[in-house]
């Protein structure tokens, strides 16, 4: 009762606030744009991210910048109700996003169209990963230095074990599977052929659906499409003369383009497209964002984001901490008003010891209200152990998934040492006291001990996920070994329970709890917080670890926009590189 008072005086304040700027945004009724701007940039994520009242810094979006995939849809639902719009240009620049918010993204544009409202689409220049959203306009438009480089997908898979061997390192790893080919990228001297499988099975997929996005939107049959792609990229003149962009027109000209401005009309002032912010300014009665008496329902966010490590350390974009992770989870637990969980994974694995810290989280929390792992990039190895205690598994069509398996190892540098005038000499006391020194490679016994504890990880995995998922250790095992899925196939094999978007997983949480899913809210806890050592939560000073990570040592995406899955070889790559810092130390200080 008592936040009522609250809730009245803030919507009084709203009242008086819009109803003294009606005559400002009568006035400027007569001069609402016919078309308004949108800038489609980087990552906008599914929802807005909302700040702290109180956070200071950052910098701000331009105003036509998207910001979220829901704020988008917001506004163009805003937009297809005005009779006086006839439509929007959509400038796309430098687009990242993963296949699944790329869908999004197109489903708000395909709804704008059905209203009877105009999508024109205009870049300088647009990738391979971007092209299929401009497709989704009426009209694509390109600037005359433009390009289009739409060539399909390209991956690029790395063996380093001959370089590495070279100059004295040999890398010495035990994995449980033939599919678990993480470590290949530094023990093979070439790309194994079940990577290569593995790899190729992404790019077909990715291709299908290019191939059938490019021949919707262009009215082009899928063979001419693949024509098309064959004789990329594309300058803008020969984008044009294929199809693939309708005009060539400067940004400049793009009001004369759109009717805004007559040709050869003389106007001092260059005219500018609008932005929302602008729109708004000119609609008597725009939307208010009433405080409501009953709180909508929420939804908490918690993020797995990076390779899982060990630790209590706060998350940063490259790794999720397990103690950052199983904090966010507990708060989210305590939280009342949170209803459901969802948990978002982009993770390609890590540490055993630490996924599991975070499994037996999202077991706790599930024992209070529903819990959903969703994923649309990587949710692979140790990622995917922690997604198995939630209630229901979530993924996007293209996203990797399962990658069941384990490796660990170490780097032996001494041929390295030997030839740079460095003699070490191992003096030990116990059989396995020198199992982690990279001054020479396993003794049988110590690589009996090792194979003895990956094969003890595996078989726990294995437990794991057949508790999850509701199958036998020997259903999961058929499965297992390091093969990796696309969400489409995973959920073939029941390794996931359903393909859909983030709104989706959370509508079906909302359901889990019993819980109206008409309108909620979202609050992040946990996600990225600052830069961590990578050195320093992993790899220690020298020792031999045991990994759970997706094999995916390779880059998928167009020769010049990539999406990478290789967090595997940065993270075992940063430690050969720490390994030749720490060899030179030692020269440069005289320490043997």
């Amino acid at each position: 009762m008592l936040r009522l008072p609250f809730i009245a005086l803030a919507n009084l304040f709203l009242l008086l606030r819009s109803l003294l700027g009606l005559p400002f945004r009568l006035l400027a009724a007569r001069h609402r744009p016919a078309y308004v701007r949108f800038r489609l940039t980087g990552d906008p994520p599914y929802r807005e991210r909302r700040k702290s009242r109180f956070q200071l810094g950052g910098t701000r979006p331009e105003p036509a910048a998207v910001t979220s995939v829901e704020r988008f849809r917001e506004s163009l639902r805003l937009l297809a109700g005005d009779a006086r719009v006839k439509g929007i240009l959509l400038e796309v620049e430098n687009l990242a996003v993963p296949p699944a918010r790329r869908d999004a993204l197109v489903d708000v544009l395909a709804e704008f169209r059905r209203a009877g409202k105009r999508v024109v689409a205009w870049a300088v220049s647009v990738e391979t990963d971007a092209y299929p959203i401009m497709c989704a306009a009426d009209e694509v438009l390109l600037a005359p230095m433009g390009r289009v480089d739409v060539v399909g997908y390209a991956a690029e898979a790395t063996a380093l074990g001959e370089g590495l061997s070279r100059v004295g390192i040999q890398a010495h790893f035990v994995r449980r599977g033939d599919y678990k080919t993480a470590p290949e990228l530094f023990t093979h001297a070439t790309v194994s052929d079940i990577q290569a499988r593995t790899v190729e099975s992404f790019l077909d997929e990715r291709y299908v659906d290019l191939v059938d996005a490019v021949a919707r939107g262009r009215r082009k049959t899928p063979e001419e499409v693949r024509a098309l792609i064959d004789q990329g990229p594309f300058s803008a003149r020969r984008a044009v003369e294929s199809g693939l962009v309708d005009a060539l027109v400067s940004e400049a000209d793009l009001p004369v383009h759109l009717g805004l401005v007559k040709t050869g009309e003389a106007h001092e002032d260059e005219t500018e497209l609008e932005s929302m912010a602008t729109y708004l300014a000119t609609v008597p009665f725009p939307p208010v964002r009433w405080r409501r008496m009953k709180r909508p329902p929420r939804v908490a966010l918690v993020p797995v984001s990076g390779v899982i490590v060990p630790g209590q350390g706060a998350s940063s974009e490259r790794m999720a901490s397990s103690g950052a992770v199983v904090r966010a989870l507990r708060a989210a637990g305590r939280d009342r008003r949170t209803k459901a969980v969802v948990l978002y994974i982009s993770s390609p694995g890590g540490a055993p010891i630490a996924s599991e810290q975070m499994l037996e989280a999202v077991q706790r929390v599930g024992r209070k209200k529903p819990v959903i792992a969703f994923m649309d990039r990587v949710c692979a190895s140790a990622g995917y152990m922690v997604a198995v205690g939630a209630k229901e598994i979530w993924s996007t069509p293209h996203a990797v998934v399962g990658s069941i398996g384990v490796f660990a190892g170490k780097f032996d540098a001494s041929v390295l040492l030997e030839r740079l005038g460095v003699h070490q000499t191992v003096l030990v006391r116990g059989e396995n006291a020198a199992l982690n020194s990279n001054s020479r490679g396993f003794t049988p016994r110590e690589r009996a001990t090792l194979e003895a504890e990956v094969e003890e990880i595996y078989q726990g995995f294995l437990g794991y996920v057949a508790k999850g998922r509701g199958r036998t250790p020997e259903e999961i095992h058929t499965l297992a070994e390091g093969r990796v899925y696309s969400g489409m196939r995973a959920k073939g094999v029941g390794l996931v329970d359903h393909v859909g978007g983030f709104e989706a997983a959370c509508g079906r949480a909302l359901e889990l709890a019993k819980v109206s899913a008409e309108r909620f809210d979202i609050i992040t806890y946990g996600g990225p917080k600052r830069r961590l050592s990578l050195l320093k939560l992993l790899m220690g000073a020298a020792r031999a670890q045991t990994y759970a990570l997706c094999p995916t040592a390779w880059r998928l995406g167009g020769p010049w926009g990539t999406e990478g899955f290789d967090d595997v070889s940065g993270l075992l790559g940063d430690r050969v590189r720490d390994l030749l810092a720490e060899l030179w130390d030692r020269l440069a200080h005289g320490r043997g």
